[in-house]
């Protein structure tokens, strides 16, 4: 698929591999999710458009670049909330707007209980983050919200994904890259990711 990126760096599939060790305690979990973020979303921006720039150094002028977006950081509550950290480090002036959407464990739907979206956007490119790409669900349905909203660029990132979860996206939003850390064999009968890691909010938040 044309809109699918996996990362192929060397220290992602590291710290992946230690991630989804089921002895990897709660704390060493938040800080490898806040690592990953800041690396998968190095790959994602890079193509943001830039502007050129002149500044003054103690030697002279130099003449370099500056990027033009605004970029908005939408996190899908609540394991979504573990990859803004690394990411706003990455990126600091960048605006987070919150978007609440749980898995009916029956249906395995999405539901929305929470948006806290403004009037009309703000930003030029809007980062969808949540760890775990299952069935595709929970992304359709934050997207969606964000075209609604009048979103025009959206990508996709998170740390694993289900081929089912890949190919569902992609069919409901052709035009959204996603940005994974590792593609998994698929999904199992109550829709966790094959193998996984398991579920990464409560691994984040010790729940």
């Amino acid at each position: 698929m044309a809109n699918l990126h996996i990362s192929q760096h060397p220290l992602v599939k590291h710290k992946l591999t230690t991630l989804r060790d089921i002895d990897t305690d709660h704390r060493a979990f938040r800080e490898l999710v806040r690592e990953l973020a800041l690396l998968l979303c190095y790959e994602a921006t890079q193509d943001l458009p830039l502007s050129e720039r002149v500044v003054n150094t103690p030697m002279g002028e130099a003449h370099g670049y500056k990027a033009q977006e605004t970029i908005g950081l939408v996190p899908i509550l609540r394991a979504g909330l573990g990859l803004v950290e690394g990411i706003m480090e990455l990126l600091p002036h960048v605006q987070v707007w919150h978007l609440g959407l749980y898995r009916d464990e029956h249906t395995l739907r999405p539901v929305e209980y929470y948006n806290k979206l403004p009037a009309e956007p703000t930003v030029q490119l809007c980062l969808v983050l949540d760890p775990m790409l299952a069935t595709g669900g929970s992304a359709i349905a934050a997207i969606d919200v964000l075209k609604q909203w009048g979103a025009k660029r959206i990508k996709y990132i998170g740390l694993i994904g289900a081929p089912e979860g890949v190919e569902n996206l992609s069919k409901h939003h052709p035009d959204v890259p996603i940005h994974l850390g590792e593609l998994d064999e698929g999904l199992n009968d109550v829709g966790f990711i094959i193998p996984g890691l398991g579920d990464a909010g409560d691994r984040m938040f010790g729940t």
